[in-house]
């Protein structure tokens, strides 16, 4: 199989596939990936869209019109994380409850529906931006101030900031049906105390201790499942992630905050660890159209921490030398995932390794990772130290 992509979800992804015994390439992957090639191969059995850019560039059209395979939406079911306002306005359509909001293209409308928000203010790109085109503040002079930025390159979506418990969800979808997986929680924050600039996610959870069977039920209902009608009522035939990132659990119930049309990152990293039976059959089925496969996961805890270069996310510095992974990786219960690793184990990019750990709960789980985190290093490596802390607590 091929996995498109070349960060830390794609290796995740290439490391489930071989543990289950199947043959693998990340096209272009990087240097830390031992699956990475730089040329596609054009006899693969699935080909499995890891990338937001290789969900919404259209390349799943492209790969199933040379009649391959593919497990991910086509352009058209892209649109879901391409645009906010598309998703935005599908949500309303279909009763799926989600924030008030308004699409905005001028400085003086921004300002005016900001005004009118009680308090908590959320700004988003209306277009693609890699996970990182969102703030959240309470700072009504900050908001309005991001919002003019942002309308340089585009429309803006201005939402009011949801209160609760905010979860990953994620739901493998085969166009008709759908199968939800274990609850995750992404840490966007680049500092403890869920503190400074959002990031493309700085460690994860699974599963979320707080959440029953009840509540993700009532998730899937209320959010999953009208969603995916609404996708078919538009001829959509959505065949791969639908993942809530995230979804909110307020006092109403679930609301969703974003979909995107692709596995999490970093919350694949906890996710894939934790099947007990094989994803690729499952992601399979979905790209053919019909999931008779139900998968099965550990009774376990996962928890991943993110180590990043200095100066991420604004400027990451490149071309420092990492130590210590040999001796990270020998540890029990202890995986690696190279997000940004270049030549020579070097950092080549802003989120350079993904420290995943298992264990019997949470805690265990989380203790195993900064025990291995304790032993790697490179000039300016940073990462949060409060990784699942809440889920502990």
């Amino acid at each position: 199989m091929c996995i498109l992509g070349g960060g830390g979800r794609e290796h995740a992804l290439a490391w489930a596939a071989d543990r289950f015994g199947h043959e693998v390439v990340v096209v272009p992957g990087n240097a830390g990936i031992p699956w990475a090639s730089t040329a596609e191969p054009h006899d693969s059995d699935l080909y499995v869209l890891g990338t937001d850019d290789a969900v919404c560039s259209g390349q799943g059209d492209r790969l199933r019109a040379a009649g391959h395979l593919v497990f991910g939406p086509d352009r058209d079911g892209g649109r879901l994380e391409g645009s906010k306002q598309w998703m935005k306005e599908l949500l309303d359509g279909a009763g799926v409850p989600t924030a008030r909001y308004a699409t905005v293209r001028d400085a003086s409308a921004a300002e005016r529906f900001l005004r009118t928000l009680p308090g908590g203010y959320v700004v988003k790109t209306d277009y693609l931006a890699l996970g990182k085109g969102v703030l959240v503040t309470e700072d009504l002079d900050e908001a309005i101030a991001d919002a003019r930025s942002k309308l340089a390159h585009g429309a803006v979506v201005i939402e009011e900031r949801l209160d609760g418990l905010e979860f990953s969800l994620h739901a493998i979808c085969d166009g008709e049906h759908a199968v939800v997986l274990p609850t995750a929680m992404d840490h966007k924050r680049i500092f403890d105390g869920n503190i400074g600039p959002n990031t493309g996610g700085m460690g994860a959870v699974a599963p979320v201790p707080r959440l029953s069977a009840s509540l993700v039920r009532e998730a899937f209902e209320s959010c999953v499942e009208p969603t995916l009608r609404a996708l078919r009522s538009r001829g959509i035939d959505y065949r791969g992630v639908l993942y809530g990132g995230p979804l909110m659990l307020t006092q109403e119930g679930s609301k969703v905050v974003e979909w995107n049309a692709r596995w999490g990152d970093p919350e694949a990293q906890v996710l894939l660890p934790l099947f007990e039976s094989d994803p690729y059959e499952l992601m399979a089925q979905a790209a053919a159209g019909a999931i008779t496969a139900e998968p099965r996961f550990q009774n376990r805890a996962a928890v991943t921490v993110v180590l990043a270069s200095e100066g991420y996310p604004e400027t990451p510095r490149v071309g420092d030398g990492i130590h210590g992974l040999e001796e990270a990786m020998s540890l029990p219960d202890v995986l690696v995932f190279s997000a940004g690793v270049g030549p020579n184990t070097t950092t080549n990019g802003g989120r350079v390794l993904d420290v995943t750990a298992l264990g019997d709960d949470v805690a265990q789980a989380r203790a195993r990772a900064y025990e291995a985190i304790d032993r790697i290093t490179w000039p300016g490596m940073q990462h949060r130290r409060d990784i699942a802390l809440a889920a502990v607590k």
